[in-house]
C-alpha cells in the first residue's frame, strides 16, 4: 500500500520504516490541511499527527482520492472530524496507548525541575556561579497532588506520586478501584482544586473540557499552587494562567502543551521573531517551564506508535479491520 505520512519528524522515521515492510511510504514534513491535502492523491492511507487538521474539507478531498484509512500516530483525535469521516466511509484509527509511563514520568520531571529549580542551578554552575540563593524548594513528601483524569496516563502518574510519599486526590467520571486500594482518594472537582498543592491534568480535549482551567477554576485553587499540563493545550485558558502567574496565585507552571502550538511546536523557529504574544509572555516568567510537546518522546513510545499504526494499516489491507474510533 502507498502511505503518505504528514508532519513526519526525523525522530520517528526509523521506527516507522522498521514496521513498514513492503509498504511504500512518502514522508511529508509539513502538516496536513486544506492547502496540502492534494499531496495525498495517489495514496491508499494517510497518517497524521497531533496538529494536522483533518476537517470536513480535507476529508471530502481524501474521500475523492480514494483514501482507505486515516491513521493517527497519537492518542488524541480532537483534530479530526470523526462523524464526517464516518459518513464518507473512511475509518480512523489512533494509538490509544503507546506509553503512559513516558508522559507520567515527564510530568514528574517537570514538577521536580520547577520545585528544586535544577534547570536554573544547571545554568548557574556552567557560569561558575555556585550561589544557592533563590533555589529553595519544598519536600514533595506528604504534599497533596491533585490528578485530574485517571486513565492510563493519570493512573501511571498517580502511582509515581504515591511512590514519592505524596497524598493523591483524584477527579474522574469513573473511579479506578486499584488506585483506591493504593490510597488514592476520589473527590469532587472543586475539592481537588482547593486541597491540592500540585495539580496535574491527564484528560482529553473535547467540548466539555475546553478551557477547563480558567479564571473561575484557578480562583478555587489554593495560593501558591504548582500547575502542570502534559495533556492538551486547549484545556487551559492561557490568558487566565498568565494572570494567575502575575498575581502569584500560581507558584509555578509546567506546560508540555500549548493551545496555540500548532504552527510552533516540533519545528525550529530559532531564527524567527515569535509572533505569539501569550507564549512570549509565558516564557518571561522565571517560574514557568515549557517543553515542546515532548512528554511522549521515548524509545518505547515511538516503537509502540509505529507498531500500532502499521497493525491498523495491515488490517485494512487484509480486510480484517476491527478497530475504529
Amino acid at each position: 500500500m502507498k502511505i503518505i505520512v504528514f508532519s513526519a519528524h526525523n525522530f520517528e522515521k526509523e521506527y516507522l520504516l522498521h514496521y513498514a515492510n513492503e509498504h511504500i511510504i512518502t514522508f511529508i514534513s509539513g502538516p496536513l490541511n486544506s492547502d496540502t491535502v492534494t499531496l495525498a492523491k495517489g495514496h491508499d492511507v494517510v497518517s497524521v499527527f497531533t496538529n494536522d487538521k483533518v476537517n470536513k474539507d480535507v476529508i471530502d478531498q481524501l474521500s475523492d482520492f480514494g483514501i482507505k484509512l486515516i491513521a493517527l500516530r497519537c492518542a488524541g483525535f480532537n483534530n479530526v472530524d470523526l462523524s464526517h469521516a464516518k459518513s464518507k466511509g473512511i475509518p480512523v484509527t489512533r494509538v490509544p496507548e503507546y506509553s503512559p509511563q513516558a508522559i507520567a514520568e515527564h510530568t514528574m520531571a517537570m514538577i521536580l525541575t520547577l520545585n528544586r529549580k535544577t534547570h536554573k542551578a544547571y545554568n548557574r554552575v556552567r557560569e561558575n556561579n555556585f550561589n544557592l540563593d533563590g533555589l529553595v524548594g519544598f519536600d514533595l513528601y506528604q504534599k497533596t497532588i491533585g490528578v485530574i483524569g485517571t486513565g492510563k496516563i493519570g493512573k501511571a502518574f498517580s502511582k509515581i506520586a504515591l511512590g514519592f510519599g505524596c497524598k493523591v486526590l483524584a477527579f474522574d467520571l469513573s473511579k479506578d478501584s486499584e488506585l483506591e486500594e493504593l490510597g488514592v482518594r476520589y473527590v469532587e472537582f472543586d475539592e481537588l482544586l482547593a486541597s491540592s498543592k500540585i495539580i496535574s491534568l491527564h484528560i482529553p480535549l473535547n467540548n466539555n473540557t475546553y478551557h477547563l482551567i480558567n479564571d473561575s477554576s484557578i480562583s478555587k485553587m489554593q495560593n501558591g499552587v504548582v500547575f502542570i499540563n502534559t495533556s492538551r493545550g486547549g484545556l487551559v485558558d492561557t490568558k487566565a494562567l498568565i494572570k494567575a502567574l502575575k498575581e502569584k496565585k500560581v507558584l509555578a507552571a509546567g506546560l508540555d502543551v500549548y493551545e496555540e502550538e500548532e504552527n510552533l511546536f516540533f519545528d525550529d523557529h530559532s531564527m524567527d521573531v515569535l509572533q505569539d504574544d501569550d507564549l512570549a509572555r509565558l516564557m518571561t516568567f522565571p517560574n514557568t517551564l515549557i517543553t515542546s510537546h515532548q512528554a511522549f518522546l521515548t524509545h518505547e513510545a515511538l516503537t509502540n506508535i509505529a507498531q500500532t499504526t502499521f497493525e491498523s494499516i495491515n488490517s485494512i489491507e487484509s480486510q480484517n479491520f476491527e478497530y475504529s474510533i
